[in-house]
């Protein structure tokens, strides 16, 4: 190998492993962010349950609380592309009009399977009647994409529950909340009733171990090339000249 050669792939293996060990902080920095999270939201679930028509809605995220009211089945959002046990399926949200309280609340009644993960016969999944809907407080943000809504065949579906899209496709004011229903004896099969979030390290830690380690390669790699010309002239004997030439016939 020549020294021009040598010297690239030591600057490649050396910008290698910085990249790699940046990447490592990163991930390094979002499992901590993470964590904080998860120590945050079990705080909030650990509450004892609370009506949300008495509380102020903000302050109930990732708790468990209940709400009583009706379900506006004429205004459902349908959000597409989702998986449950490896099946593909939709989302169904449905507002529910709560009583005592001049608004709504978006209601995630669970997981419906289907086969494309979009298309959802909604009049088989109706709840009539006034419901007490128990489940965890979920807070309803703003998404870059706005939801991103497709219509098609007279169905409109959404890739997310974005704020300002619900709040502009409903008639009354709904909570910057959305409550994730959980199962209960006497609910219908459909929607599947979706368990609370899993509070875990996520691919973070995995995700670090694997950049340090690709790092460490890059590092060793680069050490390599810089002994090996140095094991080469330990190797050649001090002063020796070129071979004598054969004999001549």
């Amino acid at each position: 190998m020549s020294p021009r050669t040598r010297l690239v792939l030591l600057v490649l293996l050396i910008a290698t492993a910085g990249v790699c060990i940046r990447l490592g902080l990163w991930q390094l920095a979002r499992l901590r962010e993470r964590r904080a999270a998860n120590a945050t939201m079990s705080a909030a679930m650990a509450l004892p349950e609370t009506d949300l028509a008495s509380v102020p809605s903000p302050g109930v995220a990732f708790r468990r609380v209940r709400a009583r009211g009706e379900y506006d089945h004429a205004r459902e959002f349908v959000v597409r592309g989702q998986a449950h046990r490896e099946q593909p399926g939709v989302l169904v949200a449905t507002p529910l009009r709560m009583e005592g309280r001049d608004a709504a609340v978006l209601v995630v009644r669970g997981f419906v399977p289907a086969a494309d993960a979009t298309t959802v016969d909604l009049d088989t999944l109706v709840e009539p009647g006034v419901r007490t809907v128990r489940g965890t407080a979920r807070p309803l943000s703003p998404r870059d994409d706005g939801g991103a809504p497709i219509t098609r065949a007279a169905r409109t579906t959404w890739r997310g529950l974005d704020s300002a899209a619900v709040a502009a496709a409903l008639p009354y004011r709904v909570l910057p909340v959305v409550i994730q229903q959980v199962a209960e004896s006497g609910l219908a099969r459909l929607p599947r009733r979706l368990p609370p979030p899993t509070l875990d390290d996520g691919p973070h830690l995995s995700y670090t171990i694997q950049w340090f380690a690709f790092a460490t390669i890059a590092i060793v790699g680069a050490f390599g090339l810089i002994a090996r010309p140095r094991r080469s002239m330990a190797r050649a004997p001090s002063g020796a000249g070129p071979p004598p030439p054969p004999p001549a016939a």
